[in-house]
């Protein structure tokens, strides 16, 4: 299938459909034991196989897309199930966690702010008994703060078992959505100056796009926390319950973050209500300067359309209008108009209208 835009491989008739390509592939391995820290980056997998043979723990991350090769490679190398590897391969995965004999395999939803807009990018990770296989698309390494805290702090993570390092990975993922909600925070502050300010269809649709944004943050940090959940209330033999007390603060702080989502949403609806409400007001603010203005008028339009009938006293009848021929008879007519259209400002104006 050469030039074709997606490729099958597979074992015992299983396919796994790779979609997307053109960003560089990148394998960076971390080994640690109790006693040595060793980092570097690989140029097959081949190389980490004397990894795996020694003792210690062993973390592989595969960043962007690997060609179909590596990716056999690295399946029949950790012995990954082929439908975890079909869901690592076609990202937008609903985030999950399955148990395959003897590993864990977990997807996770990494949510950034990309140019104003929210980009989310899938994270796979596969726990075994010594080790850790990650995969994540696209170009920039999101898991870069860790391995910083591996190289700073090393001895902390030595001392512990790979299932430490793996909650490590899910917290950082779980922690990247406060600096997104903290940005929509900021956006309903901005759009809440804005209702009281001047409101204009630019408004409406600047709460509808956050209104969007957070459905899709909900669709994301819904699972996640049920992800989390999931590691906590089930036995799983490769988690071990010293790990499960800082998980249990990780699910804190994916409550916390689903708290704050509601929050917002609820804020998106409310100025939603404040901006239809606003300009229901400014509706009527209109509406009720025109009626006061049809309101005026009538008088006035009523004694010109007396007038305007033009019954002259030329017949010599005692019905018709003398003081159309009134030597001040015009004038006369619009200080009438004019005092009647004075006399109900000054009424409106005492009732309150305006």
């Amino acid at each position: 299938m050469a030039g074709c835009g997606r490729c099958l491989i597979g074992l015992n008739g299983s396919a796994i459909v790779r979609q997307g390509a053109g960003v560089p592939l990148l394998i960076r391995l971390i080994d640690y034991t109790a006693t040595e820290f060793r980092e570097r980056e690989l140029v097959n997998v081949s190389e980490c196989q004397p990894y795996l043979q020694a003792p210690g723990n062993t973390w592989i991350h595969v960043q962007g897309h690997a060609e179909v090769a590596i990716l056999r490679q690295l399946r029949e190398l950790f012995n990954l199930h082929p439908l975890a590897m079909e869901d690592v391969l076609n990202t937008g995965q609903r985030p999950k966690v399955e148990s395959y004999d003897e590993q864990l395999f977990v997807i996770l939803s990494l949510a950034v702010i990309n140019d104003s807009t929210i980009k989310t990018r899938q994270i796979s990770l596969f726990l075994g008994e010594h080790y850790i296989v990650s995969f994540c698309n696209g170009y920039s390494d999101p898991f870069e703060p860790v391995r910083k805290r591996l190289r700073k702090n090393g001895k902390r993570f030595q001392s512990r078992s790979i299932d430490y390092l793996f909650y490590i990975l899910i917290d950082l993922v779980v922690d990247e959505g406060f600096p997104v909600l903290e940005r929509f925070g900021e956006q309903l502050e901005d759009l809440e100056m804005e209702l009281l300010r001047c409101p204009t269809q630019d408004t409406l649709a600047w709460i509808h796009q956050i209104k969007r944004e957070l459905l899709l943050l909900r669709r994301i940090f819904w699972p996640q926390r049920e992800v989390i959940h999931g590691l906590l209330r089930e036995d799983y033999n490769l988690i071990a319950e010293g790990t499960k007390i800082y998980l249990r603060d990780c699910y804190d702080h994916s409550t916390q973050i689903m708290e704050l989502l509601e929050t917002y949403r609820e804020m998106s609806s409310s100025m939603l209500d404040v901006y239809l409400s606003s300009v229901s007001h400014h509706t009527n603010e209109i509406m009720r300067i025109l009626t006061i203005i049809a309101t005026i008028f009538i008088p006035l339009t009523f004694i010109a359309g007396v007038y305007g009938m033009n019954f002259g006293n030329d017949s010599n009848s005692p019905w018709a209008m003398p003081e159309l021929h009134w030597y001040y008879g015009y004038p006369l007519i619009w200080l009438v108009m004019i005092a009647v259209a004075v006399l109900l400002l000054i009424f409106f104006k005492h009732r309150g209208w305006f």
